[in-house]
């Protein structure tokens, strides 16, 4: 039976570039970093970037990542557009909770996620 998630991992093609977004962009921490494989965590989930030469972004499908805030989806929007961060879309609100997607330097599907209100 299935009790919970190990880790998300992500294709990367430059793991510098890819650690760099993810802890001083996103704020995430960097609890392991090498060539072909980095572990960052965020609220407990660890997210792995896999920089093997066989594995490549394709930049649309596929797995996505939507991370909570904490506080208002529009000012960290605003935070992170002043951080050269490009959002693909506007806030959408949903009956599920209110998005807001954009993509990292390999273009993964990322998202900013509040739960309804």
């Amino acid at each position: 039976m299935i009790n919970g998630i190990s880790a998300v991992w992500l294709p990367v093609t430059d793991m510098d570039r890819a650690v760099a977004f993810y802890r001083d962009t996103l704020g995430l921490t960097v609890n392991d970093q090498q060539a072909d494989w980095s572990e960052l965590e965020c609220d407990g989930l660890r997210i792995g970037l896999n920089g093997s030469p066989q594995e490549s972004p394709h930049g649309d499908g596929g797995a996505l990542i939507a991370f909570r805030v904490d506080g208002d989806i529009e000012a960290e929007v605003e935070s992170l557009k002043g951080k050269d961060v490009e959002f693909s879309g506007d806030v959408s609100d949903h009956p599920w909770g209110r998005i807001a997607p954009f993509k990292d330097p390999d273009g993964n599907d990322l998202q900013l996620y509040a739960a309804p209100a």
